[in-house]
């Protein structure tokens, strides 16, 4: 595991990173919709030159059913070679693949063979209860001293959540992150300023929440979270938080500078409980204490109730549902999943005070359904999205969450991964020849790239 030289899949700053070489393999998280068959993690050929380009060449099948894999990471990165890591000569390896309903963490071994990842250790719930107090693993990085794990709650369902890590080595959990976690309770994702000892989280809600479904009087009571908090990295204590406001329901996926000397970032927000619209908020450091501010809102579209699953009917409008977003290595477009509408949004974010809408594709959606050139008509929405390291590349996959997707989508959402070609000077268009379409069954959710991609990845010099 150890090397006498980095990783050549290392790179000291996201600049050098794009000048890597493009990938070849994407691993892909698959799981059981009905949750009687293990889940699996794929494989995808991206090689452009191969005759298997766009399709599943490989699956590894979970050792249990019910694990609901969900989001998951590399064992080591590009943070090995801050100048204070004590592990700079690990390699990126082994996929940490967390079960998010069943909080059991698989470790996969992706030599001798990258298309064929294997299972080499797992990590029981039991371990993870009795030595970090947590339960249902979410968001996992690798950091510079070891491996991080986000968790929505406590062992019973209810909170806090937190971080709890592993080591680098035997990926034994070490135990609970945080030494004083001040007003913090609820937890989702998290993202980290290296260059300033600064880590941010954000706010979902506890799996007793979220398990069965998104609850509509917690919604519109505004339980869900509508946070932001401020930590000090080194330390492991809570600085601050900034709520964005109660209406402001679901403030999930950060997406951080690439650039380690600046201290802003992005935070997608899912829903407004005024207007449904969705929205993207800007975290900045402007006199030295933390602040928010909304950069981006999407408006909800108008739509007859008959088209509407029932949780919307009575709204008579379609919300954007912003799901996920992801932030190019060049700290230049921020790309905005939008799951209810179909639509995935590119914006130049060079001046991140005021984006600038550059690109948009329509596929799927709770009402339009929009086609995809290879498939036609196909339902679900852009949700989990990677960017590749040169930033030419965009994939992403249809499915949300188990318990929420009937919800929306009540025909069932039929599982896809599409690929859109990126211009450089911004411009998005689908690939008419990639279109990955899931087996009965079974969804695809998140998506991680052979060598590392825009968002795998933290860095320590600019």
């Amino acid at each position: 595991m150890a090397t006498w030289t980095p990783d050549p899949t290392f790179y000291p700053s996201p600049r050098l990173a794009m000048q890597g070489p493009p990938e070849k393999l994407a691993y892909l998280a698959i799981l059981d919709v009905a949750g009687n068959k293990p889940d699996a993690l794929g494989v995808v050929d991206l090689d452009p030159k191969s005759s298997s380009f766009g399709k599943l060449i490989n699956r590894t099948a979970m050792p249990n059913a019910g694990d609901e894999l969900h989001h998951f990471g590399w064992n080591a990165c590009s943070s090995a070679l801050c100048p204070y890591a004590p592990h700079p000569h690990v390699e990126r390896r082994y996929l940490i693949v967390p079960g998010l309903r069943s909080s059991r963490l698989h470790i996969l071994d992706t030599r001798p063979d990258p298309r064929a990842p294997k299972i080499v250790k797992v990590i029981e719930p039991a371990q993870v209860h009795k030595r970090a107090g947590y339960s249902r693993p979410h968001t996992l990085h690798c950091g510079p001293e070891g491996i991080y794990v986000s968790a929505l709650g406590a062992p019973n369902g209810d909170g806090p959540g937190g971080l709890f890590m592993l080591d680098h080595d035997a990926f034994d959990v070490l135990g609970r992150w945080e030494v004083d976690r001040g007003p913090q309770y609820l937890a989702y994702d998290f993202a980290w300023h290296l260059g300033h000892d600064v880590q941010i989280t954000s706010e979902w809600g506890t799996p007793n929440m979220i398990e069965n479904g998104l609850v509509p009087e917690l919604l519109l009571g505004s339980k869900y979270g509508h946070q932001l908090h401020v930590w000090d990295l080194r330390r492991r204590k809570h600085l601050q938080a900034i709520d964005l406001g109660a209406e402001q329901q679901l403030v999930l996926e950060l997406r951080q500078a690439r650039d380690p000397t600046k201290t802003y970032g992005f935070v997608g927000v899912v829903i407004s409980l005024k207007d449904l619209s969705a929205s993207v908020w800007l975290w900045h450091r402007p006199n030295g204490q933390w602040a928010v501010k909304k950069v981006i809102e999407i408006p909800a579209e108008p739509a007859e109730p008959d088209q509407l699953p029932p949780l919307l009917q009575g709204f008579k409008a379609v919300p954007p549902l912003i799901a996920d977003i992801n932030l190019s290595l060049d700290d230049r477009f921020l790309y905005v999943s939008c799951w209810g509408t179909g639509e995935m949004r590119q914006y130049d974010v060079s001046d991140p005070h005021n984006p600038r809408l550059t690109g948009a594709v329509r596929i799927g959606g709770i009402v339009k359904r929009s086609p995809h050139p290879a498939a036609g008509p196909v339902n679900g929405g852009p949700q989990m999205v990677e960017v590749s390291r040169d930033g030419r590349r965009v994939y992403f996959t249809n499915g949300l969450y188990r318990a929420w997707d009937g919800q929306f989508y009540p025909d069932g959402i039929k599982g896809w991964m599409v690929k859109c070609d990126a211009s450089p000077n911004g411009g998005l268009e689908l690939d008419s020849k990639f279109f990955l379409p899931a087996e009965e069954g079974v969804r695809m959710h998140q998506i991680r790239l052979e060598g590392g991609d825009s968002s795998s990845d933290t860095f320590c010099y600019p």
